[in-house]
């Protein structure tokens, strides 16, 4: 007579040998869902189990090369609302098969067969791993439904993909009053990132918001009314055009339609005229939201230049606060205050500071921190984010941006003394510019 197997045929009688088979079953089911049913009960239901398990495995496997290999990629897979909708329902079905596979397990370990206090702790182990697996492949599926509602209402999927010009791809960035009332009037921050298609090395342009006689090109609808340039002097600032063409959407019958407002289509023709360059897409923040989108981040670490007080420009205002010189890690309300506050500050330096934020910001993006934070980040950016870069373009500017944070950021600030915002000479902005994109090499001496 044959010994009977100590995992599928075990000798019920003994509660030392059911023990012993119930934890390596309970310790298979965790490891490899499937596998104690494979051995012990249907095989059927093994063998759906392992392979979900294996197919899963490679799945994450198949991630983590491409992201090694070919980051624009995976961030392309991330960011497509297909493939998270069906990564979705595929966690879901995981965690359902592997409740099924858990208590099924326990089916098959007989804890009626087990000493009393081996009965509650095998129980208890398993109902643990239970919680574990299904908790990990649940909040995938969490993070994969939040992403996929955040990219839809965030990026315009009906925009067409613009190519690079002249090997950049130039983004227009418009800070827009605080407020959700306010969203985008006369806009606080008005700068763009240029980001070189190749290497993602990024230029950082600032136009103060208080630049005059802006010119506009022969095709936009603002030459129209404006044919010698916005010139009425200090009541035609470049911040105050979103109002304008606001006031005369006629200007821009498509705007709306095409997921833009006649505001934002003005101030991209307006930059368009200052810096000569194609801005292939724009990003409007709301800049009180802002402070929750660097709160959702953890805060912001920055070195600060000298000592900032923050206080409302108004008569009389007194510090309520001050970001002390060196490094400092600000939560989102006070690095909104250090780069938007005007006591005894010019425009100017406050552009400097805005700057100092954007790359702080661009720093704290690491996958790691997104990974962790992800909820809060989506869900803030649906607050503050309007855009239409569509959702095809997150792959590529997301390897890009990648690339960029292991690069010195350039900046290129249009202030005096070396820019003079009342008067601009577009000739110098011209070279201005292409000397920041093309920065000159010194020539090597000779060695002696």
């Amino acid at each position: 007579m044959s010994r009977p197997s100590p995992i599928r045929n075990p000798d019920a009688s003994s509660p030392e040998v059911m023990t012993r088979r119930a934890w390596w079953l309970v310790a298979l089911n965790f490891l490899i869902p499937g596998s104690a049913q494979l051995l012990a009960g249907n095989r059927v239901l093994g063998k759906i189990g392992i392979w979900a398990t294996l197919f899963a495995a490679g799945v994450i496997i198949l991630g983590l090369i491409l992201n090694w290999l070919w980051p624009a990629t995976i961030i392309s897979l991330l960011t497509n609302p297909i493939v998270l909708t069906v990564g979705q329902v595929m966690l879901v079905c995981y965690c359902l098969l592997w409740f099924v596979l858990t208590f099924d397990t326990l089916r098959l370990v007989r804890l009626v067969r087990l000493g009393s206090v081996a009965r509650w702790a095998v129980a208890a182990i398993a109902l643990v791993g239970l919680v574990a697996g299904v908790g990990v492949a649940g909040y995938g599926a969490s993070l994969a439904g939040t992403a996929r509602s955040s990219i839809q209402k965030i990026f315009d999927n009906q925009s067409k993909i613009e190519p690079p010009a002249d090997g950049r791809y130039n983004i227009l960035l418009l800070g827009g009053d605080a407020g959700p009332d306010r969203m985008g009037l006369r806009p606080d921050s008005i700068s763009v990132a240029s980001i070189d298609a190749a290497t993602g090395k990024l230029v950082m342009i600032g136009i103060p918001r208080n630049m005059e006689l802006i010119r506009f090109v022969e095709d936009s609808p603002l030459y129209g009314p404006f044919p010698n340039g916005y010139d009425c002097g200090d009541k035609c600032l470049i911040s105050y055009l979103y109002t304008y063409a606001q006031e005369h959407p006629e200007l821009y019958p498509e705007a709306e339609k095409n997921g833009s407002q006649p505001g934002i289509e003005a101030m991209r023709d307006a930059v368009v005229g200052v810096l000569g360059l194609k801005l292939q897409y724009f990003v409007l923040i709301d800049m009180q939201g802002f402070a929750d989108l660097i709160d959702s981040l953890g805060g912001i670490t920055l070195e600060v230049a000298e000592r900032t007080p923050l206080a409302a420009a108004i008569p009389g205002a007194k510090p309520f606060a001050w970001v002390e010189k060196g490094t400092q890690h600000l939560d989102g309300q006070t690095a909104l205050w250090y780069s938007r506050s005007r006591f005894e500050s010019s425009d100017y330096s406050r552009m400097g500071r805005q700057r100092d934020v954007q790359e702080a910001i661009l720093r704290q993006f690491t996958p790691a921190n997104v990974i962790l934070r992800f909820q809060s980040i989506a869900e803030a950016g649906t607050q503050v984010v309007k855009t239409d870069i569509p959702a095809t373009m997150l792959g590529p500017l997301g390897d890009l941006a990648l690339k960029a944070r292991k690069l010195e950021v350039t900046r290129l600030e249009l202030v005096p003394k070396e820019f003079d915002p009342a008067h601009p000479d577009y000739d110098k902005i011209a070279a201005a510019i292409e000397a920041a994109f093309n920065p000159a090499t010194e020539t090597p001496k000779p060695e002696d």
